[in-house]
C-alpha cells in the first residue's frame, strides 16, 4: 500500500485542545507574566500579525533582550521581536516593519500616536467640570 492515499476520519480523536505550558508554573514577574504583559503588536502587516499571534498562542514566542538593527538605517532601533525595520523607517516608506512588503493597511498604533492622545485626553480632563471629568475617568478605566 506505499504511495495509494488514504482517507477516512483520524485513529483517535482529540478529547482537549493542546496547551503550550501545561505543566508549568508561571512567573508573573517575568515578561508576558500578569505584571509585565508582551507589548502591543504594532507596524506589520494582518498577515505578520497573525504569524506573531501564533508564536504567542504556542509557546514559541522569544522577544527581544536588547534592541536589533534596522535594515535600512542601520541604527540599534527595532525594539520588538520579529520586527526587521525600526518604526521610524518602516512608517517613512510605508511598508510592514517585518516582511518589508507595501500594504495599505498597518496593524495598531505606534507611540507618539498613543502619547498624543493621552496628552490630549488629559488636556480634556484638566479643562472640564467635576461631573464630566468623573464621568472620563470612568471611560478611561474600561
Amino acid at each position: 500500500m506505499s504511495g495509494g492515499k488514504r482517507g477516512g476520519p483520524p485513529k483517535h480523536q482529540n478529547k482537549f485542545a493542546w496547551k503550550p505550558n501545561a505543566g508549568r508554573k508561571i512567573n508573573e514577574t517575568e515578561v508576558g507574566g500578569r505584571f509585565r504583559p508582551l507589548s502591543e503588536i504594532t507596524g506589520v502587516c494582518p498577515r505578520c500579525k497573525e504569524q506573531i499571534d501564533w508564536k504567542r498562542r504556542y509557546g514559541k514566542y522569544k522577544p527581544l533582550v536588547e534592541p536589533a538593527k534596522c535594515q535600512r538605517c542601520s541604527k540599534r532601533a527595532v525594539r520588538q521581536a520579529y520586527h526587521n525595520l525600526c518604526s521610524a523607517c518602516a512608517k517613512e516608506h510605508g511598508v510592514c516593519a517585518k516582511c518589508c512588503c507595501s500594504v495599505g493597511r498597518i496593524v495598531g498604533r505606534d507611540s507618539s500616536e498613543v502619547e498624543a492622545e493621552q496628552k490630549m485626553l488629559e488636556e480634556a480632563i484638566k479643562n472640564s467640570r467635576e461631573r464630566e471629568r468623573r464621568t472620563l475617568l470612568r471611560a478611561v478605566r474600561f
